[in-house]
C-alpha cells in the first residue's frame, strides 16, 4: 500500500492549495494555473505561449479585463464531523460495534446530485464581428437642432464606476452574434481541473463569498456604449425611422426633434441612460412592425430585439436613483416588448415599475409640472396618459385592480401640438387646420377615463351592492356615463372622424362569406410578406388611430351597457329580452361597421392590442346570443360576421410573432399596451 501512494497523488484532483507552499514550485506551476477570470468562469485558460506568464489569455483579451494570477488558494479546513456523529449515535442506539476509525464519511447528496455553477465574471460576450447584411431603405435627414435639455445621467458618472484598483476595465461588448443561444451556452460544459464541483461544499462556499471578481456590481454595466456594439448604426437608424412612421402615432412618448438631434450627436456614447432608451425603442419597434419592413429574417429580428432589450436592462436596472422621465419611457417600451413576446409576468413587472416611477415623480399631479421646460412637461404628460390607458385595459380585460385611479390624477392632457412646435423654451402655435398627432392620444385617454369611472363603480357595488334609492342613483350615474361614451368622439377633429357607415340594421352580405374572408386574408398576407406592397394606409397615422379610438369606444360602451342591465335587473327583477338583444346587436353591428370602414392595413398596424379588445367584445356577445331565447336572426348574422372578422384579426396577431415555437397564444394574461 505505501508504494501505491505516490501514484495516487499524481492523479489527484486535490486543488493546488494542498501542495507545499514554496515559491519555486508555485513559479513553475504558474504556466499550468488558470488566471483569475477563467477560474471564476470555469473555463479553460488558453494562452498561445504557455511558457510566458506575462501574456494575457485569449478569454481576458476578448472580455477586455486584466489577466491576473492573484488567487491565493487556502488550506483545506477540518472535515465536517456531523455525519460521523450521527453514525456513532445510530450505532450506539442499535448496540452495534462502532465503525472503524479509518472508514470513509458518506458524501452529502447535495454535493453529489447538484453541480455548483459559478456566476460569470460579466455578460457573455462571444459576439460575431460580422455585421448584419442590411442597408437602410430610408434616409433620416440630419436635423439642425441643439440637443435636448433632458438631464444627462452621465453628468453624475464617476470614475469608480469603470475602474478597479486604478486599472480601467474596458466596456464588455454586448453580444450581437444573432445566432448565439444563451441556453446552449448554459448547458455546455468546459474542461478544466479547477471546476468548483471537485471541491468540498464548504470550500465552494468560501469561494462564493470571498472571490472579489465573481459577481460584478451593478455599476459595472452602467457606462456609455456605442450603437455599433449592437448593430450597424445604419440599421439602428432604419429601425428608428420605422418607429416614427408606424409606432409613434399610437405611443408619442418621446420628443422627436430632440431625440433625433441627440442620436446624431451620439449622446449614447456619453450618457448610458440615453443608450438604454435607444435600445428599448429599437426592441419595442422590432416586435411591433410587420417583418416585411425589415430586411432581416425573422430569427435575426427576434435575436436583435432580445439583445437590444437586454442591453437596455443592464443599464436601466443600475440607474433608478434619481428617477427621471426617461426611466418611465424605457420601462414602458420594455413592457410593450414583453407583451408582444408573450412574457406575461415580466410584462406586468415592467408596467409596475413604469407606473410607480411615474408616481414617484408625481406625474399624476399637475402641480409637479411647475418649473419644468416645455419638452419635459409634454413627455411626462404623454407617458403618464399612456400608462393610464394601459392600466384600464389591464383592469377590464384581466380583472386586475386599478393602479392609477382617476380621482387621484389632476394632471392635464398633453397640449395638442406636434413636436416641432414644442421647444425647450416655449410652445409655438400649431398651424391653423393642422391636426396634431397627439390628439389621438388625448381622445383615447378621455375614453379610458370613462372606463375608469365605470370600473370603480362596478367594483364598489360588487363589494357592497346598492339597494333602493342608492341603486336608483347608481343607475342614473351609469346612464349618464353611457351618454358620455356615445358622444365621446362627436367633437373629434376631421382626420380622426370615421367615414359614414351603414346603419346596423342593414348589414350588407359582403360583410361575410368565403369570398370576403379570402380577399381579406390575401391583403393581410401581402401586407406582412411583400416588401413592395403599398404602405399608404399604414403610413396614415390618423387612419391607424381611428381603428384604436373607435374599437376602444365600443369596448367601453359594451362594459357600461352590461352593468346598466345588471342594475335594471336588480331594481325590476326582470329584463326586456328583446331590448337587450337589440342592444347587443347594435354593439356587434357598430363594431363590424368600424372594422369594415378602416383599411385592413391600418387595422393591422395597431397590432395585437386591437385584437384583444375585439376578441373581448365578440366572445361576450356570442355568449349573450346563444343564451337569448328570442334573439332576432339579424343579431345572429351580425355576430357571425363579427366572429369571421375576428379570425382575420387573429391572423394579424399571428403574423406579429417572432418566435416559431409559439402558436399565437400566451397564458392569456397579456394586456393591450397601446391605449
Amino acid at each position: 500500500m505505501p508504494a501505491a501512494r505516490p501514484k495516487k497523488e499524481s492523479h489527484s484532483t486535490t486543488p493546488p492549495s494542498d501542495c507545499q507552499n514554496n515559491e519555486p514550485r508555485r513559479a513553475e506551476g504558474r504556466s499550468r494555473q488558470s488566471c483569475d477570470a477563467c477560474r471564476s468562469r470555469k473555463v479553460r485558460c488558453a494562452r498561445e505561449n504557455s511558457d510566458d506568464p506575462k501574456q494575457s489569455c485569449k478569454h481576458c483579451i476578448t472580455l477586455g479585463v486584466p489577466c491576473t494570477y492573484e488567487y491565493q488558494p487556502k488550506k483545506r479546513g477540518p472535515p465536517n464531523l456531523y455525519l460521523r456523529r450521527l453514525q456513532e449515535a445510530a450505532a450506539a442506539a442499535a448496540k452495534l460495534p462502532e465503525p472503524a476509525a479509518d472508514s470513509e464519511l458518506s458524501v452529502s447528496p447535495v454535493s453529489t446530485s447538484q453541480s455548483v455553477v459559478s456566476p460569470s465574471l460579466g455578460p457573455k460576450s462571444p459576439f460575431s464581428e460580422t455585421p448584419i447584411n442590411t442597408s437602410p431603405t430610408m434616409s433620416i435627414p440630419s436635423i439642425a437642432i441643439s440637443p435636448s435639455r433632458y438631464p444627462i445621467a452621465a453628468d453624475s458618472f464617476h470614475a469608480h464606476y469603470s475602474s478597479t484598483n486604478g486599472n480601467t476595465i474596458s466596456s464588455p461588448p454586448f453580444t450581437n452574434d444573432l445566432s448565439h443561444s444563451p441556453k446552449a451556452e448554459e448547458n455546455s460544459t468546459f474542461p478544466g481541473s479547477d471546476s468548483f464541483n471537485t471541491y468540498p461544499l464548504y470550500n465552494w462556499s468560501y469561494k462564493q463569498h470571498h472571490s472579489p471578481s465573481t459577481i460584478p456590481p451593478l455599476s459595472y454595466y452602467y457606462r456609455p456604449h456605442r450603437l455599433e456594439e449592437i448593430a450597424p448604426r445604419d440599421t439602428i437608424y432604419l429601425i428608428i425611422a420605422l418607429f416614427f412612421d408606424f409606432v409613434y402615432p399610437l405611443t408619442p412618448c418621446v420628443h422627436k426633434p430632440s431625440f433625433m438631434a441627440d442620436l446624431h450627436a451620439r449622446r449614447e456614447e456619453r450618457d448610458p441612460l440615453f443608450f438604454a432608451l435607444v435600445m428599448s425603442t429599437v426592441a419595442s419597434t422590432l416586435v411591433q412592425v410587420p417583418r416585411s419592413y425589415l430586411p432581416m429574417e425573422r430569427p435575426v429580428v427576434h435575436k436583435l430585439a432580445q439583445t437590444c432589450h437586454e442591453a437596455s436592462r443592464h443599464i436601466s436596472v443600475a440607474s433608478y436613483d434619481p428617477p427621471t422621465s426617461m426611466h418611465v419611457v424605457i420601462r414602458y417600451f420594455d413592457c410593450v416588448y414583453h407583451f408582444c413576446e408573450g412574457h406575461d409576468a415580466t410584462q406586468h413587472a415592467a408596467f409596475g415599475e413604469a407606473a410607480h416611477i411615474a408616481v414617484t415623480l408625481r406625474m399624476h399631479e399637475e402641480a409637479s409640472y411647475d418649473g419644468l421646460d416645455p419638452i419635459e412637461c409634454e413627455v411626462r404628460r404623454r407617458i403618464f396618459w399612456l400608462l393610464f390607458g394601459a392600466d384600464k385595459s389591464m383592469s377590464i380585460l384581466l380583472g386586475r385592480p386599478i393602479c392609477l385611479r382617476d380621482e387621484d390624477c389632476s394632471v392635464h392632457f398633453p397640449k395638442e401640438l406636434d413636436d416641432e412646435y414644442i421647444t425647450p423654451s416655449a410652445y409655438l402655435p400649431q398651424p391653423h387646420g393642422k391636426t396634431a398627432l397627439v390628439s389621438g392620444l388625448n381622445y383615447t385617454s378621455r375614453i379610458f377615463a370613462l372606463l375608469g369611472e365605470i370600473l370603480v363603480r362596478i367594483r364598489v357595488d360588487k363589494r357592497s351592492p346598492p339597494q333602493g334609492q342608492f341603486a336608483t342613483a347608481r343607475l342614473e350615474e351609469v346612464q349618464s356615463l353611457h351618454q358620455r361614451i356615445l358622444g365621446a368622439l362627436s367633437l373629434a377633429p376631421e382626420p380622426l372622424r370615421l367615414k359614414p357607415v351603414l346603419s346596423h340594421s342593414h348589414l350588407p352580405p359582403e360583410y361575410g362569406g368565403a369570398g370576403f374572408r379570402k380577399a381579406t386574408f390575401d391583403e393581410v398576407k401581402d401586407f406582412f410578406d411583400n416588401p413592395n406592397a403599398s404602405r399608404a394606409n399604414a403610413l396614415n397615422p390618423f387612419l391607424v388611430m381611428q381603428a384604436n379610438l373607435y374599437v376602444t369606444q365600443q369596448l367601453v360602451r359594451f362594459v357600461i351597457e352590461q352593468y346598466r342591465d345588471e342594475l335594471l335587473l336588480s331594481l325590476q327583477g326582470s329584463l326586456d329580452d328583446q331590448k337587450m338583444a337589440e342592444d347587443r346587436e347594435a354593439v356587434a353591428s357598430e363594431l363590424l361597421n368600424i372594422l369594415h370602414s378602416i383599411p385592413i392595413q391600418s387595422i393591422a398596424t395597431n397590432g395585437p392590442s386591437l385584437v384583444h379588445k375585439v376578441r373581448f367584445v365578440a366572445s361576450t356577445l356570442l355568449d349573450a346570443v346563444k343564451k337569448a331565447e328570442i334573439a332576432p336572426a339579424s343579431a345572429a348574422r351580425a355576430h357571425a360576421y363579427l366572429w369571421d372578422f375576428l379570425s382575420i384579426l387573429s391572423e394579424i396577431e399571428r403574423n406579429y410573432l417572432l418566435d416559431d415555437d409559439r402558436d399565437g397564444t400566451s397564458s392569456g394574461d397579456g394586456m393591450p399596451m397601446i391605449g
